[in-house]
């Protein structure tokens, strides 16, 4: 392989009920910035059913050429028709740098075209650079149960490829005025070509707490004992219109449930105001939290790592200070309530 062939940046532009999912939209941004820094093109590759006037979107949101697959053998996600489609785009192109979201979709997708295409994929990634010079990707996700962070290379193969998390890099503005290049792919694939047949989608609506859209979150963690310290923070959340979240040792403890957990292995977060209360701060933990826009850290331990993220800190005990918070909540609101 010559990888002095292999130039650009690429994202895959996943879609969902006739819009560019959000992830997407934040790895263009993501992209725009490693390919400004490389002084190479960014392109999206769209592949669907009647999609072709999503690219329009893309090209607002950063990329300069969106290659389009456009064909109703792509109505329905299939491994191998999207892989068939991706791999071919490659092979004509050669990007050198290829980012998925890591959605059920994304990295499904991702992990079925770097073993085809024999290339490097790191998975849930967080943080997002590249070498300038050398054209390195420098993709680093937490390690060892998220105690270290990790920065892993792939040197000798191309595209270098990352699936990466919701919420962990920012969306351009988006801007209309913005022009682009729409080129649309031959399709020569058949229905008759793919092994897997869609034959029903059946939707099981269920409901989920979704901390990822929340504005305030009051997050607890191992500091808080047990679940007496979780129904204390849950009346303070109450209080102030927030959700909770917990840290992984939390979840693990039992003492919340797994679809609050804020982390590497749970949810990523960017509220406009973030409450870890009793949460030692490991790396684990601050990738799924560490964008929010105002950190407000509660814990005993001066020492504690979280101190090191926050924007605010209070050392002491969360059992006297929650409570005070609480209060002093609730005055507010009653002078608010006095005064109209």
């Amino acid at each position: 392989m010559n990888i002095e062939e292999y130039r650009g940046i690429w994202v895959f532009l996943e879609h969902k009920d006739g819009a560019i999912v959000p992830v997407s939209l934040e790895l263009l941004g993501a992209g725009r910035r490693l390919a400004d820094k490389r002084g190479v093109p960014l392109s999206g590759i769209l592949i669907g059913d009647d999609v072709k006037g999503l690219a329009a979107e893309a090209i607002a949101y950063g990329a300069e050429t969106v290659y389009v697959y456009d064909d109703p053998i792509f109505h329905h996600y299939r491994t191998e028709s999207y892989m068939r489609a991706v791999i071919t785009c490659v092979e004509k192109y050669k990007p050198e740098i290829f980012l998925y979201g890591a959605t059920s979709t994304g990295k499904d997708l991702a992990s079925a075209v770097a073993t085809d295409l024999a290339t490097g994929l790191t998975a849930d990634t967080t943080m997002l650079d590249v070498d300038a010079e050398t054209g390195l990707l420098e993709a680093s996700r937490p390690a060892f149960g998220g105690n270290i962070m990790a920065t892993i290379l792939c040197k000798k193969d191309r595209p270098q490829m990352a699936t990466v998390r919701p919420k962990v890099v920012k969306a351009l503005e988006r801007d209309l005025e913005r022009t682009g290049e729409v080129i649309e792919e031959p399709v020569e694939l058949r229905e008759e070509d793919i092994r897997t047949k869609v034959l029903d989608i059946v939707r099981h609506t269920v409901k989920k707490v979704r901390l990822d859209e929340a504005d305030i979150i009051v997050a607890g963690g191992k500091g808080l004992g047990g679940r007496a310290g979780f129904e204390m923070i849950g009346e303070f959340a109450k209080r102030i219109g927030a959700s909770v979240g917990g840290s992984r040792d939390a979840v693990e403890a039992g003492w919340i449930e797994h679809s609050r957990q804020v982390g590497q292995t749970g949810v990523t977060v960017t509220p406009k105001i973030y409450f870890a209360i009793g949460i030692s701060g490991a790396i684990q933990h601050l990738v799924g939290m560490q964008n929010s826009g105002l950190i407000i850290a509660i814990n005993k331990d001066s020492n504690a790592a979280i101190f090191q993220a926050c924007h605010y800190g209070i050392v002491g005990d969360a059992f006297e200070i929650v409570p005070m918070l609480t209060e002093a909540f609730d005055q507010a609101l009653r002078e608010e309530v006095k005064h109209g």
